[in-house]
């Protein structure tokens, strides 16, 4: 690609593990002139998207959405159910982990961090033997990232349920679903999560500016003695603007035609169908790395995440270099690694509106990458994702094989 090109052809792919590209369908939604956000018109949208969220949630109980980004929806969380001074647990998964721990302290909170490699999701063993340890129940809450973002780790939330239950412990449960909803499968209700966190621009397919909590009755009640602060974020003040259609301020209007069309795609397509496609993808992918001759950074396929996959670098070689070639040969973004992993890894996200042609697209245009930075590595792995998609489609392979 020349370096003084004017115009690039064809669509750029945008395959970091997030923001996701916007379907069309979605950017044609919210191509809507902007409405009274007191008005009927509104009232109809508000219902229809903080109903809708439920059902992605998967909980019968209230969602709360928020003009922010899922930064925001932490902030929230922690706000709402906990009072400065309070002890929380968490498990050090990787960069947004610590990101969430480094907030807690900013907020006055005592965060406890449960140290790992960043290669493995949140170890519920080590998480119950530390509140078997809390006979006062110091501890107030127990926060998990469900999809490590930065590593392609997830962490497995029944377990940690049954860890906190096993421990007899009251602690609270907090989950980040950012880039996970909508993605891998996740459940507020069934697995017994008290808030989950989450965003808009990964699985939900639009761009940054929406977040949201999924809440329980347990949260509701903690956050009725909450001490903390707030306004913006007071569950509080939402919740009976929200139970009829509205908000307690000018909320994102255009994003919520989006959302309300995400909602109807992710419900056409199935939940189900949804999940099973971004396993395939992501099945693909590790097909893929191994055929290069590369090690894929989580170390247990427990925790491999459905949403995005971390490449280790060979030594050596700087996954910055090769992603800066990627790009300026095909037109292709690869999320970069963060703060330790930095130089290290580069990430391939296989969420929101992907296809099998779009993800061997993509997983050609690594392969090629990878030629033309002159990172080691054997050929054919996109003729492996290829061979593994095909079968699929044959109906000899699943996404667990």
């Amino acid at each position: 690609m020349s370096s003084n090109a004017a115009r690039v052809a064809g669509r750029h792919f945008l395959q970091i593990p997030g923001p996701t590209p916007v379907p069309d369908r979605i950017l044609r939604a919210m191509d809507m002139p902007t409405i009274d956000h007191r008005g009927p018109e509104f009232q109809k949208l508000g219902k229809r998207v903080l109903e809708g969220m439920k059902t992605v949630f998967k909980t019968a109980n209230p969602v709360i959405i928020f003009p922010a980004s899922g930064t925001g929806a932490w902030e929230a969380a922690l706000a709402n159910v906990l009072s400065p001074g309070d002890k929380v647990l968490m498990f050090e998964t990787g960069h947004f982990a610590t990101l969430w721990k480094n907030m807690a302290i900013k907020l006055g909170l005592h965060p406890e961090f449960i140290a790992s490699d960043w290669r493995i999701g949140a170890d519920a063993d080590a998480i119950e033997a530390r509140l078997r340890e809390d006979k006062a129940h110091e501890i107030k809450a127990v926060c998990v990232v469900h999809n490590e973002t930065s590593t392609g780790c997830i962490s497995l939330i029944p377990e940690v349920r049954k860890a906190i239950d096993n421990a007899g412990h009251p602690a609270l449960l907090l989950v980040d679903t950012i880039s996970s909803l909508a993605s891998i499968d996740f459940r507020h209700d069934e697995w017994g999560v008290d808030v989950t966190v989450s965003g808009s621009q990964k699985g939900l397919m639009l761009p940054p500016g929406l977040s949201f909590n999924a809440i329980s009755d347990k949260a509701l009640a903690a956050a009725r003695k909450s001490s903390m602060p707030k306004l913006f974020w007071s569950w509080e003040e939402q919740l009976p603007h929200n139970a009829k259609g509205y908000f307690p301020y000018t909320p994102g209007t255009n994003l919520l035609y989006g959302l309300a069309e995400a909602i109807d795609m992710l419900h056409e397509e199935g939940l189900d169908n949804v999940f099973a496609r971004h396993d395939r993808h992501a099945e693909a992918t590790r097909r893929a790395v191994r055929a290069w001759g590369l090690e894929v950074l989580c170390r247990d396929p427990k925790y491999y995440s459905s949403s995005l996959t971390a490449v280790l670098m060979p030594e050596g070689h700087d996954a910055d270099a090769f992603r800066e070639k990627t790009l300026n040969h095909f037109d292709m973004s690869l999320g970069t690694g963060l703060t330790k992993l930095s130089g290290r890894v580069f990430r391939i996200g296989h969420l929101g509106d992907t296809n099998d042609l779009t993800m061997l697209g993509a997983l050609s245009g690594v392969e090629m990458g990878l030629s033309v930075a002159g990172v080691p590595h054997k050929k054919g792995g996109a003729q492996a994702a290829m061979d593994y998609l095909a079968d699929c489609a044959r109906g000899t392979l699943s996404a667990a094989a």
